[in-house]
């Protein structure tokens, strides 16, 4: 069993386990991190916890210098600099909550997260599509993700930016809705 914990820093449930408990007991289970969230997602850099066999296994099948030392120097900065996870965290809780009530406000439905990102659902007409709501958006320089591989045909995922990027994308959507 595979626990991906990528968005651990952002859930501040009291229920949530991110599950490196269950990790150190079990013989069959790991947890996976990333650090995309820390600005590092192109270093392709992330860990993992678990049994020692299958860290074993895995370090016999992956390739020789499959991450490089300056991104694993980058990853342990990161982890080390509680300051900026923190100031991040904060910036992505408050930002979370204006877009998913903007978009709600402009009639769009929006999946709850506790992550960095909202899944924008988009009216089921042509006009109107996650497609054509794409599309407007990435001529204006707005780039967000199709899901439709993920099985949300009429959706887009949105990630939390910056304040500019988000009213941008509010005010870019409210244009595009009225047309």
């Amino acid at each position: 069993l595979v626990l991906d914990a990528a968005y651990a820093e952002y859930v501040r449930r009291n229920d949530y386990e991110a599950g490196i408990e269950l990790a150190g007991s079990a013989e069959n289970v790991v947890m996976t991190r990333t650090f995309s969230k820390l600005g590092l997602g192109g270093a392709r850099v992330g860990w993992m916890y678990g049994p020692a066999h299958i860290v074993d296994a895995i370090n016999r099948i992956r390739g020789p210098f499959n991450v490089n030392a300056t991104a694993i120097e980058a990853g342990i900065a990161s982890i080390r600099d509680r300051a900026h996870i923190e100031r991040s965290v904060t910036h992505n809780e408050k930002w979370l909550t204006w877009l998913s009530a903007e978009l709600t406000g402009l009639g769009l439905r929006v999946t709850p997260s506790v992550g960095n990102f909202v899944l924008i659902h988009f009216p089921d007409d042509k006009k109107h599509s996650a497609a054509a709501a794409d599309d407007y958006l990435s001529a204006r320089g707005y780039i967000l993700r199709r899901v439709t591989g993920y099985g949300f045909p009429n959706a887009l995922r949105m990630s939390v930016g910056t304040e500019e990027a988000n009213r941008g994308v509010i005010d870019a959507l409210k244009t595009f809705l009225k047309s």
